[in-house]
């Protein structure tokens, strides 16, 4: 450890670079400009969510005020892209409520509502495209004395030993990360690796693979997920009637990853994850237990599949048209190529694709997104 530069746990650090003043979510230009969502690659993404929400709706009554809360909404893009694909009655109805912790954008509809909070009572759709993953967490390894807190200096990113896990904690890892992995060595100075060569013009979010520059001492590394949980069950609780998505990058519990994800992006290039503000810090989320946390809010199954599979029960499935449409509708045929051009990149298994969607009703029956 470099004197001068106090260790913190990892979820402290996390919400300080993340939220806290000046940090990366709350200042500067927003997500978008350093990395690449399925919101921002393509409309077909807006248009399938515009689809579901129409059958929600249905399913609801069609109240005359219909919520769509999106959690962690960057500067609003997601709300204004489905205000646009909604059906004018539809979009006559919904009441959108952007949650975010920066001050609300100068050039957002005075139409789309903007709070610091989740917002109680919803009757609709709450939204969470990729939130989890930036909810900050703790850090741990698993020693011979048993499974300890990684501390991290926020100016540097270098790693030390902290204390011994909580029993709340390790009875959180028993459950959802069963399999311990092998001692090794913890310190890291993630500030002497390289970052990875890749195309600084390209915003394509790789899924968050954790870092792995030179010098990396990381193994054993993992990510407790119950900060995860506790956030999603609060947002799923403040439903009264309708559906929770969680859309975000993840695995599941038989497949947790060896040595972790943190990672950190900075104007479209994976980093270092080191939490001093000046990159997002992220990592993949424990899909399976967010799911199991929420549905202990809602008592009613839940649907946990693919955004491969989500987008195609939804219409978006990538597919080119057929070719004889060339010749009889020329001008057709080009915009349906570059529709499913844009599907494609959403529904690539080894991209966008490969994202998970955790879909939670509350007090409504829907068929589940299941590919038909």
């Amino acid at each position: 450890m470099t004197s001068g530069n106090p260790c913190l746990r990892w979820r402290d650090a996390m919400e300080r670079a993340l939220y806290g003043p000046g940090g990366f979510f709350v200042a500067g230009t927003g997500p978008a400009a350093h990395f690449r969502t399925s919101v921002h690659a393509s409309p077909a993404f807006a248009a399938a969510l515009a689809r579901q929400l129409t059958a929600l709706d249905e399913a609801l009554g069609r109240p005359a005020r219909l919520d769509v809360v999106d959690v962690g909404a960057g500067r609003g893009e997601l709300l204004r892209a489905l205000l646009t694909h909604a059906a004018p009655e539809l979009a006559a109805r919904i009441h959108p409520v952007a949650v975010e912790r920066a001050a609300r954008p100068d050039d957002l509809p005075p139409e789309i509502d903007w709070r610091p909070e989740i917002p109680e009572g919803i009757t609709g759709l709450l939204l969470a495209t990729e939130w989890l993953d930036n909810v900050p967490l703790d850090v741990a390894t698993h020693t011979p004395d048993g499974w300890r807190h990684l501390l991290v200096a926020p100016a540097t990113g270098e790693e030390t030993l902290g204390p011994a896990l909580s029993p709340t904690d390790t009875a959180w890892l028993t459950t959802w990360w069963p399999h311990p992995p092998h001692p090794a060595p913890v310190i890291n100075d993630f500030a002497s690796g390289a970052a990875p060569e890749d195309d600084a013009n390209s915003l394509i979010d790789d899924g968050g693979h954790g870092w792995g520059g030179q010098g990396d001492s990381r193994w054993g590394r993992v990510e407790i997920g119950r900060a995860r949980d506790e956030a999603w069950a609060e947002a799923v609780s403040r439903i009264e009637r309708g559906v929770a998505l969680a859309v975000d990058y993840g695995h599941l519990r038989d497949t947790r990853p060896v040595d972790g994800t943190l990672s950190g992006y900075r104007n479209g290039r994976q980093v270092p994850p080191v939490p001093d503000g000046s990159c997002d810090v992220t990592a993949h989320v424990a899909m399976d237990s967010v799911a199991s946390a929420g549905e202990r809010v809602t008592r009613c199954a839940y649907t946990l599949v693919s955004q491969r599979e989500a987008l195609r029960a939804l219409g978006a499935d990538g597919g080119r048209p057929p070719l004889s449409q060339a010749a009889r509708d020329p001008a057709g045929y080009l915009r349906a190529l570059a529709a499913a051009s844009a599907a494609a990149e959403l529904t690539d298994p080894a991209g966008l694709g490969g994202h998970w969607w955790l879909w939670q009703p509350v007090g409504v029956t829907l068929d589940p997104l299941v590919a038909r």
